[in-house]
């Protein structure tokens, strides 16, 4: 399956695109947009949940965002639209790697989407060219808790596509940034993620059987 359009069908009860409760993204909002009048751009930000999520309740915010999936996008225009935030997000169709606007930005996120650019430290490298200074960059990617075993690796991962917490803690200092809040899911929010995307993909799967996409939603 096309990955923009898992993403759209995963997402239907889920649509923060990551293993976090609706408090753990409060708790950020409230820690990376402290005065409500920041400028906030993210990298890669399908339809758009997390900005919607940061422009309420702030009406001196304004946002944008950037992603290749045009069906994302228009999903996250008609929420915008319908909490009565058009106004204040711009969203662009576009590569988020060659993404350019003349104005610099308080925040910058790209969660779950660290891949577009060759992995976490070049898309912290990528967000670092559109703050403001002073400005902060929320990144969500993964890390290895264990050593990753023959299913993981079987499923398309491979062993030096992450590292242990602490390691890639240093490696982010060690390229100049200074961790200021860090966050790991807990099993709940991943146990929440993963039954929300795997059952709204075999859902989508059995309401559409004639789909050529539906046997492998389903597997």
């Amino acid at each position: 399956m096309e990955r923009s359009l898992i993403s759209t069908l995963a997402h239907v009860d889920h649509p923060i695109a990551a293993p976090l409760s609706a408090s753990s993204v409060r708790t950020w909002r409230d820690r990376a947009l402290p005065r409500g009048d920041e400028r906030v751009l993210d990298l890669g930000c399908a339809e758009a949940a997390w900005l919607v999520r940061a422009l309420a309740g702030r009406p001196g915010l304004r946002a944008d965002g950037v992603d290749l999936s045009e069906s994302a996008l228009a999903k996250g225009r008609a929420a915008a639209d319908a909490a009565a935030l058009g106004d204040r997000l711009t969203l662009h169709i576009g590569d988020a790697t060659v993404f350019e606007v003349p104005q610099p930005y308080d925040l910058v996120l790209c969660v779950g989407a660290t891949h577009a650019f060759g992995g976490l430290l070049p898309a912290l490298e990528a967000a670092r060219g559109h703050l403001a200074p002073g400005g902060s960059v929320l990144v969500g990617d993964g890390f290895w808790e264990r050593e990753p075993g023959p299913g993981t690796l079987a499923a398309g991962f491979e062993a030096d596509e992450y590292t242990d917490l602490a390691t890639t803690v240093e490696r982010v200092s060690a390229a100049g940034w200074t961790p200021v809040y860090g966050h790991v899911s807990t099993l709940e929010e991943w146990d929440a993620y993963e039954w929300s995307w795997t059952g709204s993909l075999s859902r989508w799967a059995l309401d559409y059987p004639e789909h050529p996409d539906a046997d492998e939603a389903l597997g």
